[in-house]
């Protein structure tokens, strides 16, 4: 089973750790540095919806973007009893495309790791700055090839109540990817354990590579620092925040 099929259902529970109140707090932090006013906000890859959720909370227009029908289910409950819940659209990153233009793009959780070929990341950056205001940032994090290569080899285990989560990761050097195997048990009614396996790829992207392609898309202002931070990432930071700023005449 690929994607997040098994997963969609327990990720909240154990993914309880990644800090969403202040991510959204950055984010809304660098909003406020805009050349533009922003007003709406595409999130790319909102997977289950709470980043997506905290902004229109906070009275951003929010398009969400995912590639998991399952996820995306999971994003449409949660926000449920919004007063103006996002808008929620089923695509994959690279071919994204919106009703119309956003003020500020943002993609958190390492979503762009998940783009394992050069010509899918590139294209993604080209489709985000086609629909992002000229004046609107695109801030997104990822994953760093030095978090990726360490976890090569580990395990790691994550439980709930009703869910036992095994992570099995291996780094490749020839596709600088590392490769998640995912065991997945689930607490049924009836009182017995059901096991789901998954497999995901995140692929380690240079600060160089990132750059580039950015800078080919058309976007300026390219930085990258460490995570939920303006300071210049460590040697052995784990995650980059990748910020830049949509040209206004770029062909």
């Amino acid at each position: 089973m690929n994607g997040y099929d098994a997963l969609a259902s327990s990720y909240d529970a154990l993914m309880a750790d990644g800090a969403y109140r202040r991510r959204a707090d950055f984010l809304e932090r660098l909003f406020r540095t805009s050349r533009i006013p922003v007003c709406s906000v595409l999130d790319l890859a909102c997977g289950t919806g709470t980043i997506a959720c905290l902004l229109a909370e906070r009275g951003y227009r929010v398009t969400a973007v995912d590639g998991s029908e399952e996820m995306l289910a999971q994003a449409a409950a949660k926000a449920a009893g919004l007063e103006s819940p996002p808008l929620f659209i089923h695509q994959a990153m690279p071919r994204l495309r919106l009703l119309q233009p956003v003020d500020a793009a943002v993609s958190t959780l390492d979503s762009l790791n998940y783009l394992t070929r050069t010509r899918d990341l590139r294209e993604t950056f080209r489709r985000v700055y086609r629909w992002l205001r000229p004046g609107g940032q695109f801030v997104f994090d990822v994953n760093t090839p030095c978090k990726l290569r360490r976890m090569d080899g580990q395990m790691y285990m994550d439980e709930t109540e009703e869910s036992f989560c095994v992570w099995r990761t291996f780094f490749s050097e020839r596709t600088k990817a590392c490769t998640y195997q995912v065991d997945l048990f689930r607490l049924r009614e009836d009182g017995a354990w059901e096991r789901d396996f998954e497999e995901h790829r995140e692929r380690a992207w240079e600060a160089e590579e990132l750059r580039r392609y950015l800078a080919e898309a058309g976007f300026a202002e390219i930085t990258i620092t460490g995570d939920l931070s303006a300071r210049p990432p460590a040697e052995d930071e784990d995650r980059w925040i990748v910020r830049c700023v949509r040209e206004e005449d770029h062909l």
